[in-house]
């Protein structure tokens, strides 16, 4: 787990600021959607292992490896509801950022896939109006 890279792509692709965090055992960053004042906006809980000292973690979450931290493992992806396609877009096409883009008509949803620097896939999910508006 790199903190730097992730703590980047979540600010820059997503809008999200390292916020107020409790002083756990291990490293991490929560990431806010809104006032930091509010704990319910740290909408991004990341973990990190030292590996110099794995046991702040282990003591605090159970028994975990360095490659428990990379990648989806039981967890497939994170989903966020969102709105203003049309600049997220703009934005991602700006940093470089390609997602896959996908449509569920039955639901009116139109969606985005992002890969996070540690292999995590992120769904941004708008209604399917404003991806009509954006063609």
């Amino acid at each position: 787990m790199d903190l730097d890279r992730t703590r980047d792509f979540y600010e820059r692709v997503l809008g999200l600021t390292v916020g107020p965090r409790p002083d756990f055992p291990f490293p991490g960053l929560w990431m806010y959607r809104g006032d930091h004042g509010d704990v319910a906006n740290a909408v991004v809980h990341i973990i990190g292992m030292d590996p110099n000292d794995p046991e702040g973690l282990k003591r605090y979450l159970g028994d975990r490896d360095l490659s428990s931290l990379t990648g989806s493992g039981a967890l497939d992806h994170v989903a966020f509801f969102a709105d203003g396609l049309s600049d997220m877009l703009a934005h991602l096409n700006a940093i470089g950022v390609v997602p896959r883009e996908r449509t569920v008509p039955s639901i009116g949803l139109h969606q985005l896939f992002l890969d996070d620097p540690n292999g995590l896939v992120v769904e941004l999910n708008y209604p399917a109006t404003e991806k009509a508006s954006v063609a």
